[in-house]
């Protein structure tokens, strides 16, 4: 067994002796996503393991070791970290957890240490937590990031934000159901087996890829109908995850509506280039400059690729360029707003719109300032700039019913659905 070692800080460390024997466990957030994401990180040579895990239990187990009154995406992220450590499924000797941290003024780059505490509550605190950051925040001998992995990483989420594309876009319209579901899990199997070959990453490659997926999932038979169009925006873990936000993707289609949440290689754009603005507006090392400018110029060069993909295929709406996005916001809120989703929360809604998705759901964890500015904050504004949107914000905490939750979403559509109806009346 790897021997336990702390830093000067007496921060219990992630060894190279742990890489070799150690099961680190990450958190659910986005499925597509973070299952290529965590088979990248079995290719570099980690034991990641996804925890798919959903319930009440898991709301309960958070409350046991996290305060009430903190974020309600570090209650859920930290309840299935301990509910899984007490299912006895894990060995926990030989067991680590991974947790972003993005280094900025949100709250979630405090997640690691609420983490550590509960660890140490909970009598596991021989269990070292990884962090998972760009920011040089915390070193760990036993786990890298490398350029390689960053470029795979990428490459993920590429992917993913194509795939979760044409699937929402698919889904609502197939004649057949579930052939929308199996074309991503073809998918999946296929990028990862790429992945563990070394293939599928270079831009000739990646472009040959995501053009062939596009064709692929534009072979799907689909019923040539009317649906409500309805966006999904928020905080980043509840927009996405379905623990966090009581299934909201899966209650919409049941309600008959076709689905767009934006991507995350927006939020990847909005984050590196938050860091060209500090860059510019306070200095900074010229060497840090060069490389963010580089990463920011492969990521733009990644969505362009996506973007490209998506409009081989009419039937498709392609993901709006970033520049584009952030350009809708100029003279609405301020791009110095960039704490959590910042800006880009706003510019989303705004974008959804333009895109024919005026129905939103703004989902927020109680309590968090950025999201009650940028999104609940400036529904008004929207408003007055764009008289199509038909927006709702929802809060998600412990205390929140899902039928209160839900019953505030059928009132946003029985409005969608009648001006729908006028509409094709019309």
């Amino acid at each position: 067994m790897a021997k336990l070692k702390y830093n000067k800080h007496g921060r219990l460390l992630f060894t190279r002796e742990m890489k070799r024997e150690y099961t680190i466990l990450a958190p659910m957030m986005a499925p597509i996503h973070f299952r290529l994401i965590t088979n990248v990180m079995r290719n570099c040579g980690y034991n990641f393991e996804l925890l798919s895990t959903t319930g009440p239990n898991i709301v309960q187990e958070g409350l046991k070791y996290v305060n009430n009154d903190t974020c309600y995406p570090a209650l859920l992220v930290i309840g299935q970290y301990i509910d899984a450590l007490h299912s006895g499924k894990y060995d926990l000797s030989k067991t680590a957890l991974v947790m972003s941290q993005t280094g900025g003024g949100c709250r979630a780059s405090n997640y690691i240490h609420l983490l550590r505490k509960a660890l140490k509550r909970a009598g596991m605190e021989q269990i070292p937590v990884i962090s998972l950051n760009l920011s040089f925040l915390e070193h760990n001998p036993g786990f890298q990031i490398t350029l390689s992995m960053v470029r795979k990483v990428v490459a993920a989420l590429v992917y993913g934000d194509e795939l979760m594309l044409l699937k929402n876009q698919t889904e609502a319209y197939e004649v057949k159901k579930g052939e929308s579901r199996q074309k991503v899990e073809k998918w999946t199997a296929e990028l990862s087996e790429q992945f563990n070959r070394g293939r599928g990453l270079s831009l000739k490659e990646m472009k040959e890829n995501l053009n062939r997926i596009a064709h692929d999932f534009a072979t799907v038979p689909i019923r040539e109908i009317s649906k409500i169009k309805v966006g999904i925006v928020g905080e980043i873990y509840v927009k996405y995850s379905a623990l966090g936000n009581n299934h909201l993707e899966e209650f919409l289609r049941e309600q008959d509506c076709e689905i767009n949440v934006p991507g995350l290689m927006g939020f990847a754009l909005f984050k590196v280039d938050n860091r060209l603005d500090d860059i510019r507006l306070y200095g900074g090392n010229p060497l840090k400059r060069f490389f963010v400018q580089k990463l920011m110029n492969y990521l733009l060069k990644m969505q362009d690729l996506l973007i490209e993909a998506v409009k081989t295929e009419p039937r498709y709406l392609p993901p709006t360029p970033y520049a584009h996005t952030k350009s809708l916001v100029k003279g609405i809120i301020g791009y110095g707003a960039k704490m959590g989703e910042g800006w880009l929360l706003t510019a989303e809604m705004l974008e959804l719109v333009e895109q024919g998705y005026e129905n939103i759901v703004c989902a927020q964890p109680f309590g968090c300032l950025p999201n009650h500015i940028c999104g609940k904050g400036m529904i008004h504004k929207i408003k007055a700039v764009d008289e199509r949107s038909n927006i709702v914000p929802i809060d998600y905490d412990p205390s929140a019913t899902r039928v209160n939750q839900e019953n505030r979403i059928k009132l946003m559509l029985a409005v969608a659905r009648e001006k729908l109806h006028k509409e094709e009346a019309g």
